[in-house]
Order: C-alpha cells, then structure tokens, then sequence
C-alpha cells in the first residue's frame, strides 16, 4: 500500500509543479512527464504486488465529510485493473512530449500535463476507494480532468462539440452512480464497501433495481451499447496519448464498476449475466459495423472500442450467468476471456492510437482518404501498426485471439449443456462473436490498406516522415506485449488467478484445464510466428541474391499508376454497405445528379452518423430543453415571487415530515 500512497502523492506533486511552470513549457513536460514515469512505476509494483498477495492490503485516514472516510482498499480485483492503468501512462508519458513537440501553443502544456497526472491517480483512486464519498470524489475529478484533455485543442469547434458532449452524457452517468450509491449507503447504514455486503440480503427487486442503476451508471463511462454516444467524438478529439489511455484504460474503470458493484449484489447476477451478454453482443456488432464506415482513422479506432467492450461483457456477462447457475468451470471461461480481454484491448489499442498519433504528426491529418503509402514512408510505425491490426482482428500469432477463444469456448460449452433459452442464446452470441470477427478483418485490412499501402492521395501522405524513437519505441513496447500474451499466454492467466479465485470462490481447482488449452494455443501461436520469420527471412535472402526484373503494375489501362484508379475507404467497404448491414446502420450517401449534355465536376461523399446520437439521444436531449424552456415564465424576476416559492416548498417539506413521521410516537 506504500507503494500506492507515494504513486498517487507522485502524480499530484509533479502535476502541480508542472501546472506552476506553465511560463516554462519545457520544463512543464519534464516535470509532468518525469512524475508520470515515476508514478506509473510505483504503481506497476503495487499492482503486480496485489496480484500476488495472499491478503488484500487497506489504508483508512480520518476524514470530516460526512459518511466518508479516506479509506483504501487494495485486492486482485483493484490490482488487476490497476496494472493496464500504470504501464499505459508509463507508455503515455515517454510517447507525449515527442507528439505535443512543436506546439503551436507551448503555453497550454503546463495544464495539459497537470491534468493529465491528475486523471491517471483519479483513475487509480477509483479503483481502490473503498468508501462511496471517495470513489464518487475521485470518480468526479477523473471526469473533469479528462474532460479538459479532451478539449485540449479547443480552438476547434468539433473539439468543444466532443468535449462538452463528453461531459453532459458523464453526469447523466454520475446522477444514476449517486442513485445507486445513496440508496445502497441508506439500506446498508454505511457508505463503507465493507458494509455493502448486507445488500446479498435484499429482495430480488431491489437489487434488481440497484444493478440497473449501477449498470447503466457505469456502462455510460465504460462505453457499453448504447450508452456509448460520447465515446465515437471524444477520442478522435483528444490528443493520441490522451486517446490511448481513454480508450485502454478509462472506460475499463466502468467495467471495473460493474464488477464492484455485482459483487455486491448476488442475487442480481443471473438477470445480470443475460443482460450483460445481450448489450455485449449487440455493441461488438454495432461498433465493428460502423467502424468499416468512418475516413477518420481515430474515430475508426473509437468505434472498435465500443466493439471490444462488448466482446468483454460478452465474456463477463457469461461468467455472472454461469456462476449463478452453478457452473463454476464456464464461469471461469467466461471471466478469464472478459479480463484477459481487457488487458489484450489496451495493449493493442494503445498501440493503434499511439500509432495514429505518429501518422497525425507526420502528416497532418487523419483522413485515410488523404492518407495511401505511408509504408514506404514510415515503415517502422507501419510495421508496428500492422502488428496492431493483426492482434485487433484476432489473427495469430498476437494475443488477440486468446482471450476471445476463451469466450469461444466458455459460450459453446454453454450451449450443449443447457438445454432451454441460454442455451440457446449462447449458440446465438458464438455465431455473432465469429459475424464479429469477420467484420473486424475487414474492417482493419481496410484501415491498413487504404493509409500504408498503395500510393499517396496528398502532398501530406507523400511528404511524410517517419516518427522519432520517443514515438515509436512506446509503440514498440506495447506490440512486443501483444506478442508476448500470444506466445505465452499461460503466464498471463496464472497472474489472473487471484481474481478469478475472488470473482469465482473454489475456481482455483478449474484453472488448471484452462492453463493447459491456452498453453497448446501458445504453442501454436509460436509456430505461426516462426513460420512468418522464416518466410520473411526466406523473402529476404531471395530478395538480396537474386536479381529481379521491376515492372510497373498493371493500371487499368492508364500509363501510370494513380491513386486515383486506387481503392479508397468508401469503396472498400461498399459490398458491407450494400449487402450486409441493415439500412439504419449503412452511411449517408450524397450522388449529385448528372444535369446537361457537358455536366460540370461533380463528386460523391458519404458521411457515417451515429443512429443511437442522432435518433435517440441528440432529439431526446432537445426535447427536454425545449420542456425546460417552457418553464421560463417560473423565473419571474420579483423578489415577492421568489419568496412565495420559498414558503411554498417550506411548507411542502414541513407537510411531508409531518406525514412520514405519523406512525413515530
């Protein structure tokens, strides 16, 4: 726990320090980025002790607000969130002073690096709070710190549209979290975590109604379907850095919440698993389809987020299914594919942002359209990027593959033994998971296809540079972590067993089966790889001694190969638009029509929009304020008026106390 308490006093002392040098941006960065190394390393060793302590560690402070108390609490669950967490800002924080580089407004680092400290140990507080004030508290400063990174570049009005979207929908989330945690605190007579556990006690239709709140609390900052409408703008807005350790860490703290909270509440669990793995199920669907739709690569990025945090409460939600019904072996398939699947998510989707990020720098923009031959060009942020792709789309020899194999397994094991609806749901989800799967090949042979092969579509793709070892060598660790789950994937999961144990009490004896089948998919992991060496050291040799006769490629009659005659993102994805996924999902197609004998220039655009924001949320939120207007003529502007309304709610509360307080004698 010492090591904890110095990690979270590291972050707080060098973000303030770096926010007093905002005068001085280098030495802001150097402060910010050096106490974020330094926290993040304090914290990796507190996480990687908690996964292998015996017993939980705890701190408790006295503290004056009423019903809180500055009281930590640090066990396999907290530790295994908290590991992604460190080693991400770790990565984060040696790859941002390269990217923020040149800025054109040096001034704004000071506060870019405070905020950023502070959001990595408000993330970290949350996750080991063990008072309802505090979590809320920290909960609260993670929120609005990462809001302000969010709108960083707020001189962009698509900047100040994210981020203030970002912030609305997270209240709406907070409101729901403070009706859970009040009504919790109130049955249990203590807003303590450890006095929670006399929630297990309650009938079914109050836990029932407590986890829906904590779901959907949770679910809104976790980006679970379709609670995800500001997670598609805020990622692209942010910078990459800040992108990554959203996008890999910051909406696992949700996940991170409705497993806390589940815990709290068994007998919640089998509605809770049905749930899960239904909203799991149609987000990974509906975050890949729209992904293969978008020009940005960020927000491409950001849509296969929604898409992995469905695959994961896929996999949780089989887990709480399965430990309801007594099942503790396809529980445990079930729990190992959803966590190990949040590790693997942040590994490769680190990369990806990091990797955008370096594409962004080189070339300005992050439009695959204006993007085409960057492989020439940067190969070596190609070839990680490549490396991030394959691991994504669950290709082998990568670590992708492992954790939804898992689920695989977990949910077809389901199928044959029950024979009612879960079972036959589970069958439904392995045939949607492997829809998924296909749809994420084409989505990320899309995105690898049409930004680092073929030719150049901009003066800016062609003039790119390749990135310095402050960018790439992040990139490199966290590819070299994708790998190495792949190949020894069996080490993961034995430091996972503490968790397991704590989410399925008596696993431990049916871990073992589970370590050997992941092992033999290591195996082969590792033959894969091989194979792909020696082909490239194969390719290699031929290509050195012997001699190879250059041709131009074929250019559909042209005289020279043109981007121009070159697939671009639309047109890849137009068999999936036209023949695949439903009408609400396919994008806004605009085909100006051809008028007159010699018609003009003319061009085809396709813009690819949010059903669930531009439905549901956007019409809802302006119908509320249009009621909220109408309200106006309350505000009259007379001081006898506002007094009127001060009596008159003074004798509504006096007329209630009076009748709750009939029965009391």
């Amino acid at each position: 726990m010492n090591l904890l308490l110095l990690a979270l006093l590291i972050f707080a002392a060098t973000g303030f320090l770096a926010l007093c040098s905002s005068r001085w941006p280098r030495l802001a960065a150097v402060l910010g980025g050096a106490g974020m190394v330094a926290g993040a390393l304090a914290g990796l060793l507190a996480a990687l002790s908690g996964l292998r302590a015996d017993a939980p560690q705890s701190w408790t402070l006295a503290w004056g607000v009423p019903g809180g108390h500055l009281s930590l609490y640090l066990d396999p669950l907290a530790a295994f969130f908290l590991l992604p967490m460190c080693l991400l800002a770790l990565l984060c924080a040696l790859y941002a002073p390269g990217y923020l580089q040149g800025h054109a407004h040096p001034a704004a680092l000071g506060p870019h690096w405070f905020f950023l400290n502070m959001m990595v140990a408000a993330m970290i507080l949350v996750v080991v709070a063990a008072n309802a004030v505090l979590f809320l508290m920290a909960w609260e400063v993670m929120t609005l710190t990462s809001f302000f990174l969010v709108a960083f570049e707020h001189r962009q009005a698509e900047v100040r549209e994210a981020a203030w979207l970002y912030l609305v929908v997270a209240h709406l989330g907070l409101v729901l979290l403070l009706a859970f945690f009040a009504g919790a605190g109130t049955l249990c007579g203590s807003f303590d975590f450890a006095a929670f556990t006399g929630l297990a006690q309650l009938s079914p239709q109050t836990t029932g109604l407590l986890f829906v709140a904590a779901l959907a609390g949770f679910g809104v900052k976790a980006g679970l379907f379709p609670l995800h409408v500001w997670l598609p703008d805020a990622h692209p807005a942010a910078p990459s850095h800040v992108s990554a350790l959203m996008s890999g860490v910051l909406v696992k703290v949700g996940v991170y919440g409705i497993l806390r909270a589940g815990s709290f509440l068994p007998s919640a669990l089998p509605l809770a698993g049905v749930v899960l793995m239904a909203l799991g199920g149609a987000g990974a669907l509906y975050g890949i389809v729209l992904a293969n739709f978008q020009r940005d690569i960020k927000r491409c990025l950001a849509y296969s987020t929604i898409e992995n945090v469905g695959i994961i409460f896929l996999g949780l939600g089989l887990g709480f299914f399965a430990q309801a019904n007594g099942h503790p072996t396809l529980a445990l398939f079930g729990f190992a594919g959803g966590l190990l699947h949040i590790w693997n998510h942040a590994l490769f989707k680190g990369l990806l942002f990091l990797g955008a990020g370096s594409v962004l720098h080189a070339t300005g923009t992050r439009d695959m359209d204006q993007l085409g031959g960057l492989l020439k060009r940067m190969p070596w942020t190609g070839g990680l990027m490549l490396g991030g792709c394959l691991a994504i789309a669950a290709l082998p020899p990568f670590n992708g593959l492992v954790s939804e194999w898992l689920i695989y397994l977990g949910l077809l094991q389901e199928g044959v033994l029950d024979a009612g609806f879960s079972g036959l749901l589970s069958l439904l989800l392995v045939g949607l998971l492997g829809l998924v799967g296909a749809l994420a090949v084409l989505a990320f042979t899309r995105l690898a296809g049409i930004v680092l092969l073929g030719s150049p579509r901009s003066l800016a793709a062609e003039q790119a540079h390749e990135s310095s070892l402050f960018l790439l060598g992040p990139m490199g660790a966290l590819l070299a972590g994708c790998l190495l789950v792949g190949v020894l994937p069996q080490g993961a999961l034995a430091l996972l067993a503490l968790p397991l144990e704590q989410l399925v009490p008596g696993g431990q004896a049916a871990l073992a089966p589970v370590l050997l089948r992941v092992e033999k998919l290591g195996q082969f992991h590792g033959l894969v790889g091989l194979s792909l060496l020696a082909i490239a050291a194969l390719l290699l040799w031929l290509r050195h001694h012997r001699p190879v006769t250059r041709r131009g490629t074929w250019s559909c009659g042209f005289a020279f190969s043109s981007s121009r005659v070159e697939y671009t993102g639309e047109a890849y994805a137009e068999l999936t638009q036209s023949h695949l996924v439903p009408h609400l999902l396919a994008p806004q197609v605009k085909r100006p029509l051809l008028r007159g004998v010699f018609p003009g220039h003319i061009g085809l655009s396709q813009q690819s929009l949010d059903p669930v924001l531009t439905r549901l949320f956007l019409p809802g939120i302006a119908r509320v304020t249009h009621w909220c207007v109408r309200l106006r003529w309350l505000q009259q502007g007379r001081l006898h008026v506002y007094l009127l309304y001060i009596f008159m709610a003074c004798t509504l509360l006096l007329a209630w106390g009076v009748w709750a307080g009939r029965g009391v004698p």
